[in-house]
């Protein structure tokens, strides 16, 4: 019976989370009772990342927030549980790549965008850490403001959805623009466990890019960024819940799984529009008015 590397790799993961659960659960029912609730968050934090390249951290952080969670656990969390859902939905999208669209010209500029951002992104998620640069403002006012400013990005950017012709090559101005880009994302993500996923796409759709395309670059770009912000909070801030994680991680990795087939089976534009009045509506709420 042969089975493909998506579903190999699934297994792979599942088992990995059965291990994870019994040696972590001293009383495996009850830590079922209490936190099995998560797993939803997750598969629905997993599905707008995934779907739109927006990092799930725009539906943690202000679920968190509700929870009476402080701000580095808060983040530190949202950055463990995106590790499961970045990485199933980056592996969905690349294996789809590999098989549908290696020779589609839209697609081609795959492997350099994210040779331009990547160490980028990973640069800035270290450097803010590292130098434990606080953000300007609270973590809900900086992340209200983020929210607002993308929301109005997405909205702006709906009537680009219409495009028949996409743009197939980058330009020398997009080979100095995406590292920018990309390390401001990175500064922003280590502060809010979001950012640099959404300034990607947006830009790349903006540029006139395939929308797909530029999603599945932007998802792609968030695993690697999200893997390497954990880091610091489980060696050196140790902020994250790992009872939360272990449960909206599972959730995470169904909805990072699923969340390339709901792009393809919708509209692209309603996607937008209805994440798009999500995220703002957020924003406006977790603005300090």
């Amino acid at each position: 019976m042969h089975y493909s590397k998506a579903t190999l790799i699934r297994c792979f993961l599942f088992a990995l989370w059965c291990l994870a659960f019994f040696a972590y659960a001293e009383s495996p029912l009850q830590l079922l009772g209490e936190y099995i609730g998560f797993a939803f968050l997750g598969i629905v934090g997993a599905i707008f990342a995934n779907s739109t390249g927006a990092g799930g951290g725009v539906i943690f952080v202000p679920f968190f927030s509700q929870l009476g969670l402080d701000n580095t656990t808060i983040v530190a969390t949202s950055f463990a549980i995106q590790c499961f859902g970045m990485t199933a939905g980056a592996l969905s999208w690349f294996l789809w790549f590999k098989k549908e669209k290696k020779s589609d010209v839209e697609w081609q500029p795959l492997y350099r965008v994210l040779l331009l951002t990547v160490p980028f992104s990973i640069a800035g998620i270290w450097w803010v850490q590292i130098v434990d640069w606080q953000s300007p403002n609270s973590l809900h006012a900086t992340f209200g403001a983020f929210s607002v400013v993308l929301a109005l990005a997405i909205f702006a950017s709906i009537p680009l959805l219409k495009n028949s012709q996409f743009s197939r090559y980058l330009t020398g101005l997009d080979n100095c623009f995406l590292p920018v880009i990309a390390l401001l994302g990175g500064g922003i993500t280590a502060w809010l466990s979001v950012g640099v996923g959404e300034l990607i796409a947006i830009y790349l759709i903006f540029r006139r890019f395939n929308v797909s395309f530029a999603i599945a670059s932007a998802v792609i770009l968030s695993a690697f960024s999200v893997w390497a912000g954990v880091l610091y909070h489980i060696m050196q801030s140790g902020a994250v819940y790992w009872a939360i994680v272990l449960f909206a991680g599972l959730g995470a990795v169904i909805g990072g799984s699923i969340a390339r087939f709901v792009v393809l089976y919708f509209s692209v534009t309603r996607l937008k529009l209805f994440f798009a009045g999500w995220v703002l509506l957020i924003g406006i709420a977790s603005l300090p008015l």
